[in-house]
């Protein structure tokens, strides 16, 4: 991206703080890219998907659980966290209402590897419909890094229509975190594009009850 859009992304996320500090939430907003696409079908192009990890935590308050071994549950109780073990998951006897309710719950899983094999026999495919297939933790790994890593990944996912969007911080961080942030996401998701900044139409940046700031 070009040096002049450097400011004025720097302008847009000032104004987006500024809205926000004037009227004063009782919760911490959600700073969100918003893109419009064009020279796109949905139908006959493919549609791309892509994680990337932004170098910072965009939503804290992100709900994980674990769906873990006796190892992982362990751990993530001395976390905090909510976790089930497989027992746990057999219980939902693959009712589809309640592992729907489940899957809606949280944002994001995490399973131990014992566990992820099992997960389309005793849940159908309830997660994966929702999106949330859970990501796969090793024993080796640190536990609370890979949640961290976790809350940092944002997704992009071409539906039906021809927008998107995705969080990108919250109005607690430093402006320049955001900055970071933005930027990486933008081009992240201009490289999953088949014309690259060809395809895109407009670029938005809001907090969740802030008004739009329009960066391209």
């Amino acid at each position: 991206m070009s040096k002049g859009s450097n400011d004025h992304m720097k302008q847009c996320i000032a104004k987006v703080f500024e809205g926000s500090s004037e009227k004063k939430r009782e919760f911490q907003e959600t700073i969100e890219l918003q893109i419009g696409l064009k020279n796109y079908d949905p139908q006959k192009d493919k549609r791309f998907a892509g994680n990337i990890k932004l170098p910072h935590i965009p939503r804290p308050k992100m709900r994980v659980c674990v769906l873990g071994d006796a190892f992982h549950c362990e751990k993530a109780a001395a976390m905090g966290l909510d976790f089930k073990n497989a027992e746990g998951l057999k219980n939902f006897n693959k009712n589809k209402k309640m592992i729907k309710k489940f899957a809606k719950k949280y944002h994001n899983f995490l399973a131990s590897e014992s566990l992820i094999k099992q997960i389309p026999r005793l849940l159908g495919p309830g997660l994966n419909k929702a999106g949330k297939f859970p990501a796969l933790v090793q024993q080796s790994e640190d536990l609370s890094s890979k949640v961290d890593e976790t809350k940092a990944t944002v997704k992009f996912q071409l539906k039906k229509v021809l927008c998107l969007n995705t969080a990108i911080g919250h109005v607690g961080m430093p402006e320049q975190q955001v900055l970071e942030n933005l930027k990486l996401a933008i081009n992240f998701l201009v490289s999953l594009l088949k014309k690259n900044w060809q395809n895109i139409k407009v670029l938005y940046i809001k907090s969740t009850m802030g008004k739009p700031q329009r960066l391209y």
